[in-house]
Order: C-alpha cells, then structure tokens, then sequence
C-alpha cells in the first residue's frame, strides 16, 4: 500500500499519541459527504482540553480557509489546534499535551 506524504505524517502523529495510551483521546474525523467539511484531520481530548490537529504533507501546504474558520472557531471556544507538517511540528503537539498532563 501506497502512503502519500500528508499519510506519513500522519502515521507519525498516530504513533505518538499512541504512546500516551490512556492519557489522550482521540479520533480521526469522518470525511467526505459524511463528514463535516473543515474540520481537523484529529481530534483529541487530553485532561479536558480539546485539542484539533490538521496535518499537511509538508510547509508549502496550507489550511483552507474552511480549515482556518474551523480552526479559529475551536480556538474561540476555549480549543487549541494546531497544523502538523513534520517532526518538529509534531514535537510541539507532544510538548503541549505533555504540560497538560
């Protein structure tokens, strides 16, 4: 099987979160005519915090504005969300939840 490169990020998201086993929560969105357009690629509960994640394949790429509406409007109801493109942007993510735990 074929993983694209926003897949490997993915993956690596994936394998980090994993490690917190109990500690963090969290689920994959449904996408497509399913699912609702704009919203992060992960959602995570960590100590009652919510916590959004978009993942790109690498800088270059942005968040749509559908994207950042969403992402500004968990921001506005007390969220955090954050854009993941590689390992150091992944470690931010790791770093948070490791101040909340």
């Amino acid at each position: 099987m074929v993983v694209t490169p926003e897949g490997k990020i993915k993956l690596k998201l994936d394998k980090m979160l994993k490690s917190y086993n109990k500690d963090v929560w969290y689920f994959n969105p449904q996408s497509g005519i399913f699912g609702k357009s704009g919203i992060p690629d992960k959602i995570l509960c960590v100590n009652g915090k919510f916590i959004g994640v978009e993942c790109k394949a690498d800088r270059t790429k942005k968040p749509t504005a559908l994207q950042l509406q969403c992402m500004e409007k968990i921001s506005q109801a007390g969220g955090v969300c954050f854009v993941v493109y590689d390992n150091e942007t992944i470690n931010q993510v790791k770093l948070y939840i490791e101040k909340i735990i």
